[in-house]
């Protein structure tokens, strides 16, 4: 598989300045090419794009009206690429080649949210414009929510998209929406309007905001998904769950309640551990006996292990274990292996570690245990 960075090529480029020159006779897409190809190989792929993205700045009319009917023009004809399985050629630009031109209407059109708003909108059924409609959110907010608003009942699945994955208080490789983080009110609208959508590409995207905003306001995203899960369709539940992930990983009562794990406080149980001193390499293995648990209940086992950091102290990382329905019986009876082996997203130390075992997010048991390193 080629690298990502590979999405925007020397080829890409010179079509695009064919493209350009075929939209605008005054193109100059002699010095458009140089300027976008410069030291190519070594760039990545953002980097890549905002090379793109000045040139065409260098290159096209610098009056911004004029610059937004070319850049519309050199768009695909086609009104959802991804479902017409269009590629980009000379036939018009989409896929990751029009990365750049949103970045360029963020770049020199914020002062014309309007006009800047609509020519997003277009590009978006081409590419998704998630990353450059987020300054206008900063800057012109009330205008650009009052545009979503209406954008959430367009009838392209792609722009009501971007009404729920463009406000992602904490989009990945987007600008932090750091007005949205500390109050998220304004979006609840925008994603309640979505909630229903008979696309779950557009769904995904709503859980995925409802889950940024968890991070910050789980009592909100708690009290939101229990009003929405009431009389809820197969489709909206999916979304809530899927947007309560993280709360119910970390085994968040008030989320695991809303799906119908209630709390159960009676529960007496044993952890042993079977292997106390754990060889980088092997696996830690436990048992757990579970006795009070309520007949008929539904029943979410999950687990932390409180690693060692560098500096001494544990971080704990929640593991999901078990999910059953309905149990039959009020003594559950357990085994787990874990292994302990390289990963690319954790380091281990040495040092005692702690298990800790949760039902329906209630800890029920805690053992110690030692990690050998080598």
């Amino acid at each position: 598989m080629e690298p990502f960075k590979e999405f925007i090529n020397n080829s890409v480029i010179a079509t695009l300045g064919q493209i350009y020159q075929r939209v605008s006779d005054d193109f100059d897409d002699k010095k458009f090419c140089v300027l976008a190809s410069k030291s190519l190989e070594k760039l990545e792929l953002k980097e890549r794009v905002l090379q793109v993205r000045d040139a065409l700045d260098e290159t096209l009319p610098q009056d911004y009206g004029r610059r937004c009917e070319i850049l519309l023009g050199s768009l695909h004809s086609s009104q959802d690429t991804d479902r017409d399985g269009v590629k980009f050629s000379e036939e018009g630009v989409s896929g990751f080649a029009v990365w750049p031109l949103t970045e360029l209407v963020a770049f020199s059109g914020l002062e014309y949210p309007e006009h800047s708003l609509a020519v997003l909108k277009e590009m978006t059924k081409r590419f998704s414009s998630e990353f450059a409609v987020r300054p206008f959110l900063i800057a012109h907010e009330e205008i650009t929510l009052k545009t979503f608003a209406d954008w959430a009942q367009d009838a392209n699945r792609h722009v009501r998209r971007l009404v729920s994955e463009g406000s992602r208080p904490k989009l990945p490789w987007g600008i932090r929406l750091h007005r949205f983080v500390d109050d998220p009110a304004p979006l609840i609208p925008l994603l309640a309007a979505l909630k229903d959508d008979p696309e779950e590409y557009v769904c995904r995207s709503v859980a995925n905001n409802l889950n940024d905003i968890a991070k910050d306001h789980a009592e909100k995203v708690v009290s939101l998904a229990g009003e929405w899960a009431i009389d809820a369709p197969a489709s909206r539940l999916k979304l809530l769950k899927h947007a309560c992930r993280t709360l119910i990983k970390n085994g968040d009562s008030g989320a695991l309640k809303v799906f119908g794990y209630n709390t159960m406080n009676a529960v007496d149980a044993t952890i042993k551990i079977k292997t106390p001193r754990v060889k980088y390499g092997e696996s830690l293995e436990f048992d757990i006996e579970a006795n009070g648990l309520n007949v008929g209940a539904n029943l979410m086992v999950d687990y932390k292990i409180h690693f060692v950091k560098a500096n001494g102290l544990t971080a704990a990382k929640v593991f999901k274990w078990m999910d059953k329905r309905a149990i039959k019986a009020s003594t559950l009876i357990a085994s787990r292996r874990h292994a302990i082996k390289p990963i690319t997203t954790r380091r281990y130390y040495g040092g005692t570690h702690k298990l800790e075992v949760m039902v329906n997010g209630l800890t029920v048991g805690s053992a110690p245990f030692e990690l050998v390193m080598p």
